[in-house]
C-alpha cells in the first residue's frame, strides 16, 4: 500500500468521519484513518460502529482504526472487515488516554500488560493477513514517565507482524499538554528497524513535518489536532516535504467556502440536515480561529441549524489571512493528570484472573464508540 506522501491523518473522535476525510484528501495526499470504533461493537454490527468506519465511495485506501482489549474480539472484527471488504488497512489503538478507556485497561494503559498486548496485535495480524490487509499499531510512550512501554511494545508489534508503528510522543498522563517528546520517536526508530516508524505530536505546519522527519529519522508524520479547522494543512505538508515554498493561506471568504463544503458533505453523510449542522457547530471555532469575526456572529454560527441559515451567516464574510493568529496549536491541550487505571494495574505486567474478567468487559462499556 502506497500513499503520495508519508503523511497520515490521525483518528479523532467526532472529527475524522468520512466528510472530513474527503476535505483533507482534496487538499493533499496521505492515508486518512477513520474514527476509532470498538472491535466488539463492530462484531455486533451496531449502527454506530458501522457508520464510524463508513467510507466515501472514492476513498482509497480505506483505513479504519479498531480499539480492543482482548484477542478474540479483535480477531473477529478483523476477519469481518476482510470478509465484507470494509477496509484496506487496519490500525490498532493503544494510545487513547481518556479515563473511560484507561480505567478498563484499554488504550494507552494496555501495552503495560506485555503478553496481552502481543496477543492482541498477533491475532489482528493473523486475521487481517488472511485477507491481505496490513495492520499497524498506534501507541503512546507509556502510562507516565515511570511506566514507559513504547520500546518493548514496538519490538513486540514488529515481531508478530505489524506493518508499521506510530508513536504519539507523549504519555497517557500528559494527555495533550506540553511539548511532544520527539526524541522518543527517534529512539523508537533506532530500536525498531524492521518496519516503518511514524511520528505523531505537535505537527501544526509543513515546517513542523519537515522538522520531525529531520530530527527523528522517522518514516512519516501523523497529523492530529493540527488539521482541525484546517484541512488545507495537508497541502502545506505535501509542499513542504517536496521542498516547494507555496502554502495555503486562506482569507475569511475562502474559509467560509470550506465551511459550506464541509457542511454539505456532512448533510449527505448524515442524511439529516439538523443532525449534520449540529455536528458542524463543533468545527466552527477551529475554522474561525484568528479571523476577525465578531462575538455575536461566532455565537450564531455555533448554533446554526440549517444550510440556509449557514448561507445567510456566511454571506459577505471576508478578511485577509490573519497570519500567526490562525496558526499553531489547536484543540484543548489540557494539563497533565494521573491516568485512571484499574486497581492494581501497575503492580504487575501480568493479567490476573480478576483483571481478565474486567478487560473482557471493557469493550462492552464503550460499545459503539
Amino acid at each position: 500500500m502506497r500513499v503520495g506522501a508519508p503523511v497520515v491523518l490521525a483518528p479523532m473522535a467526532g472529527v475524522t468521519n468520512a466528510p472530513f476525510r474527503v476535505l483533507c484528501r482534496e487538499y493533499g495526499p496521505g492515508l486518512f484513518i477513520s474514527e476509532m470504533t470498538t472491535a466488539r461493537a463492530l462484531v455486533e454490527r451496531t449502527p454506530g460502529a458501522l457508520k464510524a468506519i463508513a467510507h466515501d465511495p472514492g476513498e482509497t485506501p480505506r483505513s479504519v482504526q479498531l480499539y480492543g482489549t482482548e484477542p478474540a474480539s479483535i480477531g473477529a472484527a478483523c476477519d469481518l472487515i476482510g470478509r465484507r471488504d470494509l477496509a484496506d488497512h487496519i490500525d490498532l489503538n493503544f494510545g487513547c488516554p481518556v479515563p473511560k478507556v484507561t480505567r478498563k485497561g484499554g488504550g494507552a494503559a494496555l501495552p503495560w500488560k506485555t503478553v496481552l498486548f502481543r496477543q492482541i496485535v498477533g491475532r489482528a495480524v493473523e486475521a487481517a493477513g488472511g485477507w491481505g490487509i496490513p495492520v499497524t499499531v498506534k501507541m503512546r510512550m507509556g502510562i507516565d514517565a515511570e511506566h514507559l512501554t513504547f520500546l518493548e511494545a514496538g519490538r513486540a508489534a514488529a515481531e508478530v507482524g505489524a506493518a508499521a508503528l506510530t508513536l504519539h510522543a507523549r504519555t497517557a498522563a500528559e494527555h495533550y499538554s506540553g511539548a511532544a517528546h520527539w526524541e522518543a520517536i527517534a529512539e523508537l526508530k533506532r530500536e525498531v528497524t524492521a518496519i516503518p516508524v511514524l511520528g505523531n505530536g505537535d505537527v501544526f505546519s509543513g515546517e513542523d513535518a519537515v522538522a520531525m522527519l529531520e530530527q527523528t529519522g522517522c518514516d512519516g508524520v501523523v497529523v492530529g489536532r493540527g488539521c482541525q479547522g484546517r484541512p488545507w494543512l495537508f497541502a502545506d505538508i505535501a509542499a513542504a516535504l517536496a521542498g516547494r515554498p507555496e502554502r495555503v493561506r486562506p482569507g475569511l471568504g475562502q474559509v467560509a467556502k470550506v465551511i459550506r463544503r464541509h457542511a454539505e458533505l456532512l448533510v449527505a453523510h448524515e442524511g439529516s440536515e439538523p443532525h449534520a449542522l449540529a455536528q458542524m457547530r463543533g468545527h466552527m471555532a477551529w475554522y474561525l480561529r484568528g479571523y476577525p469575526v465578531g462575538g455575536e456572529l461566532r455565537r450564531r454560527l455555533g448554533l446554526v441549524g440549517s444550510l440556509a441559515e449557514l448561507d445567510h451567516l456566511l454571506e459577505g464574510l471576508d478578511a485577509p489571512y490573519p497570519g500567526e493568529a490562525a496558526e499553531g496549536r489547536r484543540g484543548r491541550a489540557g494539563t497533565p493528570k494521573a491516568p485512571t487505571l484499574p486497581d492494581g494495574w501497575l503492580s504487575t505486567r501480568e493479567v490476573t484472573p480478576a483483571m481478565a474478567r474486567m478487560i473482557a468487559e471493557a469493550e462492552v462499556a464503550i460499545v459503539g464508540g
